[in-house]
């Protein structure tokens, strides 16, 4: 259809339609989605200080949502209620739960960063150092905005244009589609809620059989088996810490660990993902290591721990001044070099070489049509069915908006590190570097994610650049790769709610109202949570 979107998938999915009389912000998305938003919240936090992680899929959320709304919906009375020195007045029951609201209050729940609080837990269990409550809430609260105002600058390129169309968020609106929607069943066959249904218990039955009761077959090696006693042996036919050559896997989670899900991505980034997996793990990485390159024997194949020259696992303690919290050389060149894994080198040296290789590939092969969709977004010259529906029914939200919060948190971010008696071991000019970083990758990787599906984050690249140019101190290190990586991670999340509302035409300044607020609360609930975690395990 000439009036539809260009994208295939986006045609076959997404409704050209839209009903703007929907309620989309009800008591309902805030009676619901803030318990369960604290839920997540708590569970999360807490649950990256546990070996296995602890939280809610965003399925079971969206489920609980749609079960608990559509309750409420028929027991809560259809009331007005004024809001005290005010003439402003809402309904408890103002409409029947609609797809609208469901995906409004699961943006509410789901779109949870992780914010830096892992800085402040690691300075003061590693390292022994308090960071006072101020600075540790500023610097919380202003890299989630930070991350917030940089999603809005690139918003008409990544959002608005039709051929920025994000696989991951396809899957999404067929789910809500087929919990709202009522489909006609034809004679013989399965409706679209059912044939869901039934998929979802199949793979809840064939998902909790490794996970829970038979952990085993999750890697069965036969060649382990037969010769249990010899380490060359384990290193080849492990499924845990091998090769896994000769070893079978039930568990799908297992089976996909290097794709992630390729039922979301496009056929030809599976087959590049799997043809680079292929290559690295079966070729390269044996290699190096049986050919003992850099003294690979002396440390397990794969392992994400550092080394010392003796084999053992590196002792930073002995490294760093425990009073300044400073790189001590002399107590480096006594004590021994820095030695990874074979596995960990590859992994470092491939994702080092993936930033360079994103600007070269884009620039190259794509340079040309990228800027082209880019002047034609931020002119409005080509826009889709939705794009139309969106200016059409609703206002979009103003530039200035994003710019105010960019610039007004970068000042913030600034005074935070300046101030506070240098608690932080970060300069204004480093921070300054980190947002610069985040404006020049933001749109490429968001780009690469909107067509292909899978991006990458700056954590690796942002350790690289301040190690080398801040050395000896590891404070201002971690709060680097903070600013850094923590306003890309947030800003990419926010441009992905932005384009799943801009499917489900939803109002933008809703989104914004709702996403800002939440960014600060979820702040000071985690401030409060890193206390707390402190505490318990002091």
């Amino acid at each position: 259809m000439a009036d539809d979107s260009p994208i295939e998938q986006v045609r076959l999915t997404v409704p050209p339609t839209d009903d703007p009389t929907l309620q989309v912000l009800t008591f309902c998305t805030w009676l619901v989605g803030m318990p369960l938003c604290i839920l997540q919240t708590v569970l999360l936090r807490i649950g990256l200080f546990r070996r296995q992680m602890i939280s809610i899929s965003s399925v079971c959320i969206d489920i609980i949502l749609l079960i608990v709304g559509n309750l409420l919906a028929k027991v809560l009375p259809e009331k007005s209620v004024r809001i005290p020195g005010t003439r402003w007045s809402f309904s408890l029951n103002p409409c029947p739960f609609n797809i609208k609201e469901h995906v409004t209050t699961s943006i509410l729940v789901n779109s949870i960063s992780s914010p830096g609080f892992l800085n402040i837990s690691i300075a003061k269990i590693f390292y022994h150092r308090e960071i006072q409550f101020w600075p540790a809430l500023f610097l919380v609260i202003w890299t989630q905005f930070l991350g917030f105002g940089f999603a809005g600058l690139f918003l008409k390129f990544l959002v608005d244009s039709p051929y920025m169309w994000w696989p991951g968020v396809i899957p999404s609106i067929s789910f809500y589609k087929a919990l709202h929607e009522k489909d006609k069943r034809p004679k013989g066959e399965l409706s679209v809620f059912q044939f869901f249904f039934l998929v979802s218990v199949a793979a809840f039955a064939y998902t909790i059989i490794p996970s829970y009761f038979f952990p085993s077959i999750t890697g069965l090696s036969v060649v382990c088996w037969i010769w249990k006693d010899s380490i060359t042996a384990q290193q080849i036919g492990s499924g845990f810490n091998g090769l896994a050559i000769g070893s079978l896997s039930f568990d799908w989670l297992t089976i996909t660990s290097f794709l992630g899900d390729p039922l979301l991505f496009p056929a030809f980034v599976t087959l590049n993902m799997l043809a680079g997996f292929i290559i690295l793990a079966y070729i390269i990485l044996p290699w190096s290591y049986w050919s003992n390159a850099y003294e690979a024997r002396k440390f397990p194949l794969f392992s994400t721990n550092i080394y010392d020259s003796t084999g053992h696992n590196y002792n930073v303690s002995r490294i760093v001044d425990p009073n300044t919290l400073l790189f001590d050389s002399e107590a480096y060149s006594n004590y021994s070099k820095v030695y990874y894994s074979t596995s960990l080198i590859y992994t470092v040296g491939f994702s080092l070489a993936l930033y360079t290789s994103t600007i070269s590939h884009i620039a190259l092969f794509y340079g040309r049509s990228v800027w082209h969709q880019f002047k034609k977004a931020y002119k409005d010259d080509e826009q889709d069915v939705h794009a139309r529906l969106m200016k059409q029914n609703y206002e979009s939200v103003p530039q200035w908006w994003f710019s105010s919060i960019s610039l007004l948190m970068i000042g913030m971010a600034i005074l935070v590190c300046e101030g506070f008696g240098g608690q932080i071991q970060l300069r204004y000019w480093e921070v300054l570097l980190a947002c610069a970083l985040v404006l020049l990758f933001l749109p490429l990787e968001c780009a690469l994610e909107a067509i292909t599906g899978s991006g990458f984050t700056l954590d690796l690249l942002l350790e690289v650049i301040i190690g080398y140019l801040n050395p000896g101190k590891p404070l201002g290190n971690m709060a680097f790769k903070l600013y850094g990586s923590e306003a890309h991670l947030m800003a990419a999340a926010v441009i992905g709610n932005f384009k799943l509302s801009h499917y489900m035409k939803l109002p933008p300044k809703i989104i914004f109202f709702i996403m800002e607020n939440q960014i600060h609360f979820l702040s000071l609930i985690t401030c409060y949570i890193i206390v707390f975690t402190i505490n318990l395990i002091n």
